[in-house]
């Protein structure tokens, strides 16, 4: 592909999920190749002023040794890593201009006037505040707008400078071109390239802060095409730097409105007194296709399904089926029967439920009920300080849930964090499978059903509902619904954490036994039903970038690729 193709499928490539930034670094590449625009024999190529330059700075790059070698100007075919086009010259970054590192300002030198500094933080984030320092400075270490600065710290990259008169901090150069050989934009651009290939190299070092050294830096070979050339290139690139601004806009447009039909279709599918279900659900299937063309929006068709199942509109109700009031007195009866033979203490009676403070109508044959009426709950236990004591944990083979693992579960809970020894499950206690387990710290309200007999800490609670319940998932379906908003399903209390007061009070829809197995199935089916959703979009965006990618690849993948291409 030449880049003429990639002009002709610039906006195809740019549909990718990384296509503007890909083709942002794409155009750069090729700018500072020789592949953006074609080359002119006219065009006065830089080699007499670059003799000039090396004359006047001296055989060698300055502050470059290499294995005890210093680091001569002219750059040996092995240093080349692109095809050079016709009338190009390979230079140092240090012919390109005088590179001087910025002052080291300490706290103390920080006044509440003055000349402002501009800082890595500046560079990486403009809305960073500046701190300022009272002069004199010297004049090659002050930077107004237009001039370049290179950050070789942290934040590794150039910056064309726009907002105002600063003096330059240490870890930035200010930079001073070679105008004989190099148009000041183009100089630009092509310190950007060298910084971040840098940044990926073996020059790059530190853990916790990428730095590049100056010596290595400056050695940096370049490619210097004609000045007229260089004008044009800066022409070309600012065209298509503008067209990918187009673009994004288009985008995020595209989205911003795609996101609001989204929303309104799915919230007409939850409106109590909106148009009826069918004709929303119609509205969704009509436009399936434009609502649903990336994997994010599919996580909001989850959660409506989620919606519709505990409000009882996912499925039809059958007037047949035994109310749920019926399944709240068995549970009750089961209950006294274990409090009489002492099986299980007596629980604190729980306020009546006030319809007025509902949070949506019920269907016929459905009611409102709170977890400790439907099963047993209550926190896990972990007596025993530190929790972390080794004599817990050798040769254990208790498995011990973790909030983290709750919260990575995706409905059902397939890891753990330990395993408790004899002495650790002494201390603890051990969760029959198929417990809902529910996060009070660390990740607020995660829910998930336990796929192992499993101990876990206070921070998380459990609940096992009564025999004629059934179903444990439609309660893990509600706590999906509830998580954003537990409060609005326990109104008696005004505290804005969660503990297990509030899941106390938590007020839960019930559906007659039936209906519970109906929804829990149809759940199911819908999951399943996204799930290859977002595999299939998920494709599609992997499809798109690995398409991006190749044309990458084929343009400027290769250091040792041809250039000089129109």
């Amino acid at each position: 592909m030449t880049s003429a193709l990639l002009l002709e499928n610039f906006e195809k490539l740019a549909e990718a999920p990384t296509g503007i930034p890909t083709l942002r670094e794409m155009i750069l590449q090729l700018a500072i190749r020789g592949q953006l625009v074609p080359q002119r024999e006219a065009e006065h190529p830089v080699t007499d002023e670059l003799r000039e330059i090396r004359t006047r700075k001296g055989e060698y790059v300055k502050a470059r040794i290499r294995g005890g070698v210093k680091v001569p100007r002219c750059v040996p075919s092995e240093d080349e890593w692109f095809a050079l086009p016709d009338g190009w010259e390979w230079a140092r970054v240090d012919d390109s201009g005088d590179y001087f590192n910025g002052l080291a300002f300490k706290a103390s030198d920080w006044s509440d006037e003055g000349t402002r500094i501009v800082r890595i933080q500046n560079l990486s984030d403009p809305s960073a505040e500046f701190n300022r320092a009272k002069g004199p400075f010297p004049a090659d270490r002050k930077a107004s707008d237009g001039d370049i600065l290179v950050s070789w710290s942290a934040t590794l990259d150039a910056f064309l400078w726009d907002r105002g008169d600063v003096v330059v901090n240490q870890h930035i150069f200010k930079v001073i071109p070679e105008e004989t050989v190099l148009d000041r934009v183009f100089l630009y651009h092509l310190l950007r390239v060298v910084i971040r290939r840098m940044a990926e190299s073996e020059h790059a070092h530190g853990l916790a802060m990428k730095h590049i050294n100056r010596g290595p830096f400056l050695s940096h070979p370049v490619g210097l095409p004609p000045l007229a050339e260089q004008k044009r290139i800066v022409a070309k690139v600012d065209e298509l730097m503008a067209l990918c601004d187009d673009l994004e806009a288009k985008q995020q447009a595209k989205r911003t409105k795609q996101a609001a039909l989204n929303r309104a279709s799915l919230q007409a599918l939850t409106e109590p007194n909106g148009a009826s279900l069918t004709a929303a659900w119609h509205r969704v299937r009509d436009h399936f296709d434009a609502l649903y063309t990336v994997p994010e929006t599919v996580a909001e068709l989850r959660q409506t399904i989620l919606q519709l199942a505990v409000m009882g509109r996912l499925v039809p109700q059958d007037p047949n089926d035994e109310p749920a009031s019926e399944l709240l007195k068995k549970i009750q009866a089961e209950r006294q029967r274990l409090i009489t033979e002492g099986a299980i203490r007596r629980p604190k009676p729980l306020p009546p439920i006030d319809l007025e403070e509902v949070p949506f109508k019920l269907p016929s044959g459905w009611v409102w009920a709170r977890f400790p009426e439907l099963g047993e709950f209550g926190r896990g236990k972990s007596k025993h300080r530190p929790r972390n004591d080794p004599t817990l944990y050798r040769e254990g083979t208790h498995p011990l849930v973790q909030t983290g693992d709750v919260a990575r579960a995706n409905g059902l809970i397939a890891t753990y964090t330990g395993l408790y020894n004899d002495e650790g499950l002494a201390q603890s206690r051990l969760w029959p499978k198929g417990t809902m387990c529910i996060t009070i710290a660390a990740n607020i309200a995660d829910s998930a059903i336990l796929g192992f007999d499993a101990c876990f800490p206070d921070s998380v609670v459990g609940f096992i509902p009564a025999r004629c319940l059934g179903n444990t998932r439609y309660f893990d379906y509600f706590m999906r619904t509830a998580k954003g908003s537990l409060l609005e399903f326990a109104p008696s209390t005004a505290q804005k954490n969660i503990n297990l007061a509030i899941l106390n009070s938590v007020l839960i829809p019930i559906p007659p036994r039936a209906e519970l197995e109906r929804i829990a199935a149809k759940v199911d089916q819908l999951m399943t039903l996204c799930d290859n959703l977002e595999s299939k979009l998920q494709r599609a965006q992997t499809d798109a970038d690995n398409l991006l990618a190749a044309v990458v690849h084929e343009l400027v993948g290769s250091e040792s690729s041809e250039g000089g291409s129109s």
